[in-house]
């Protein structure tokens, strides 16, 4: 049963830049399929393949909660993590979680490298509504909004920080790959690869 999200988080970087690689491509296929032959079928090939790269990795991603579970949608899967199983959570230029012996990453959120590298481990107050406060960058409140559902999570559960329970709720984090952007992928790499040969 799938769960509705009641919490979902804005991306931090990349939609420009993918939006700006699909125009480019659609231009480069609509002038190859208006004039035939004026654009090479390798180039024709490229950028489809640009394109599918530029929707799955960046357009595609996404983040949300749910009472249970952190939803984290990424290029090529997507995983839904219990919250009460996550131990340790931080925001540096990607979003990364430890859950049990497993580290999972989204690309969603983040902070620009300067930054990841200035920031240390986040100070500053927790989060006590679902709005971030004036001033405080977005990829901050996301990291509080996150630790607040997390210990909100293993409240409801029962479940003590770094506990056995908390340990064992580590095998209920299910991975399911993304079949559509996966087979475009092949496809488009597939053509491309094609039309360098013809």
């Amino acid at each position: 049963m799938q769960q509705q999200p009641v919490e979902r988080f804005d991306p931090t970087s990349g939609r420009v830049t993918a939006v700006l690689v699909l125009v480019l491509a659609g231009v480069v296929v609509v002038a190859g399929t208006v004039d035939a032959g004026s654009v090479p079928p390798p180039v024709l090939a490229g950028a489809v393949l640009a394109a599918v790269l530029a929707w799955a990795s960046m357009l595609r991603p996404a983040l949300w909660a749910t009472t249970e579970h952190l939803v984290m949608r990424n290029m090529l899967e997507t995983i839904h993590v219990p919250l009460a199983a996550v131990e340790q959570l931080a925001v540096r230029q990607v979003l990364a979680l430890k859950v049990g012996e497993k580290r999972y990453v989204s690309t969603v959120v983040g902070r620009p490298l300067r930054k990841a590298m200035r920031t240390g481990r986040s100070g500053s107050a927790p989060v006590e509504d679902a709005a971030p406060a004036p001033g405080l960058p977005y990829a901050d409140f996301v990291e509080q909004r996150l630790h607040q559902l997390m210990e909100e999570a293993r409240a409801a559960a029962g479940v003590d920080s770094l506990s056995d329970e908390q340990l064992a709720l580590a095998a209920d984090v299910r991975r399911e790959p993304a079949w559509v952007p996966i087979g475009l992928t092949v496809v488009s790499v597939v053509a491309f690869v094609a039309s360098l040969f013809v």
